[in-house]
């Protein structure tokens, strides 16, 4: 950790974190250990259904396992939208972060407990903290560089962004490891101990945040309290008694669920912004900005929808169709899930540097050109799984050397480089001040209904096969940035004065 004596930009003279906020350090620590967390649960998730530890509805069952998923990570990511919520309007960040890492711990270890029953319970309650702390972290990192230049923001958020890559590229060689070749539960418990780690590290940091995230941007009303209450029990009510209905009429298939929440999370950004442009608190130069971020917004979701099938069909296909001897050893498919988390820490730092850079130069490309070179990077990538799938069917062994999956991830993470942590930073210089929490949520919530799509095209790979399908998906995403390009003068314009 490099450090040095100085003035932080919450106001207190405290040491640095490589140049920045010294709470850039609490939060960057905090964020790691939840990602670890999070990764960990992922690497063995879809394998662990596959695996038939679930008796009886998901043997043998491999695109709808995919399916599951990819709408339970839209689900997770779905929930930064009330998180946000909570945030702006109850509880302020700073305890939004708190109480949702307690409440993912929780859930980690009701995952470690053998039981069906506990499997989903425990899914349910780190779906419930994510949605509390991922959105707010984040707003929080934002609010240590207000008044700063826009490129070094920037710089701050792709050194955050490192933090969960360090977790994401350790948890599957720990979790990924004891799951697959110990016991699934005690990767999960393993899993569990990561968020506790992140929890402990949150408090004793506290002192080096200021009076970030302290206080709620908005203070709901007690009307407005009973009525999103009034709301969250109408709305919960009808999916239980649909629920109860369906199992009841004897026609419950968990690929209802599937579809079911696959529709929400389509559905759910759109009807918030909505709500959002027609909020009479929203200024005439926010409106703009709104709009900008609904390109932005769009554009994420395809990126995400293709990036996050790594933890589904790219896993199944490692652990199918990859060659993963070394010697007379064959290493964990879920392994694979350590080696973007490893590139990212290797290439984050030079993509930090490298903004500051250009911006010192007047060069820097603009954000919506940099969110196309994502979008062409990522269908760059899909193409070179159309021709991993070719090989590995016209293969005597019916599998490819690792180097394919390898190129594969090297795409997808420059492509990440270029989308992820400048999309962070964006949400948080268009978002009005009044709706911070709230445009981090949508910012989760692109994820989320990529993953929800997914939800539904990973259900295409069987049927098309992988050359057919990839190419596909490589084909869109290369128009859809070459598209964005062209339309990057008219973003540019409504984005105002944010670059």
């Amino acid at each position: 950790m490099a450090s040095s004596s100085t003035k932080s930009s919450v106001g207190t003279t405290d040491k640095t974190f490589f140049g920045h906020p010294r709470g850039l350090a609490t939060l960057f620590m905090t964020e790691m250990w939840e990602r670890f967390s999070w990764y960990g649960m992922r690497a063995i998730l879809v394998l662990y259904l596959i695996a038939g530890v679930l008796e009886g509805p998901l043997a043998d069952r491999e695109a709808l396992a995919a399916a599951i998923y990819g709408v339970y990570n839209a689900v997770v990511y779905m929930a930064a939208m009330p998180g946000g919520w909570v945030a702006d309007r109850l509880w302020g960040a700073r305890k939004a972060v708190l109480v949702g890492g307690i409440v993912i711990a929780a859930g980690h270890y009701t995952l470690a407990i053998p039981s069906d029953v506990a499997f989903f319970v425990g899914l349910g309650l780190i779906a419930i903290g994510t949605g509390l702390l991922k959105p707010n972290i984040s707003a929080m990192v934002g609010d240590l560089y207000e008044g700063r230049p826009s490129a070094r923001r920037d710089a701050g958020f792709t050194i955050f962004y490192m933090s969960i890559n360090i977790g994401g590229l350790l948890a599957p060689l720990v979790v990924g490891y004891l799951g697959e070749n110990v016991s699934w539960h005690l990767g999960f418990a393993v899993a569990g101990l990561g968020m506790t780690l992140a929890v402990v590290q949150y408090v004793l940091g506290g002192r080096h945040l200021g009076d970030a995230g302290r206080e709620p941007g908005t203070p709901a009303t007690p009307e407005e309290k009973r009525s999103v209450l009034r709301k969250a029990a109408l709305w919960t009510g009808l999916a239980v008694a649909a629920l109860v209905a369906d199992v009841a009429l004897g026609t419950y298939d968990i690929e209802h669920v599937v579809n079911f929440l696959a529709v929400l999370g389509i559905v759910v950004p759109v009807l918030y912004f909505v709500s959002m442009y027609r909020n009479p608190e929203l200024t005439g130069e926010d409106r703009p900005r709104v709009k900008a971020f609904m390109w932005f917004f769009a554009t994420a979701v395809l990126f995400w929808m293709i990036y996050d099938q790594s933890g589904s069909l790219l896993t199944i296909f490692a652990d199918n169709s990859t060659d993963r001897m070394i010697g007379s050893w064959e290493f964990p498919a879920s392994w694979f899930q350590s080696v973007n988390p490893f590139m990212i820490i290797v290439l984050a730092p030079v993509f930090a540097s490298l903004w500051v850079r250009l911006a010192q130069r007047d060069r820097e490309p603009s954000t919506p050109v940099k969110f196309a070179l994502a979008m062409l990077l990522i269908g760059g990538s899909f193409a070179l799984m159309g021709l991993a799938g070719a090989a590995a069917a016209n293969s005597e062994t019916g599998k490819v050397t690792v180097f394919w999956l390898l190129g594969v991830y090297l795409l997808q993470t420059i492509g990440e480089l270029c989308l992820s942590p400048v999309g962070l930073s964006l949400s948080t210089k268009l978002a009005p001040k009044r709706f911070v929490g709230q445009i981090m949520g949508l910012w989760f919530l692109a994820i989320s209904t990529g993953n929800a799509l997914n939800g539904w095209v990973t259900q295409l790979n069987e049927p098309m096969g992988d050359a057919a399908y990839y190419t596909m998906w490589g084909v869109i995403a290369v128009a859809t940035g070459l598209a964005f390009m062209a339309a990057a003068k008219r973003i540019r314009a409504l984005m105002g004065d944010v670059r």
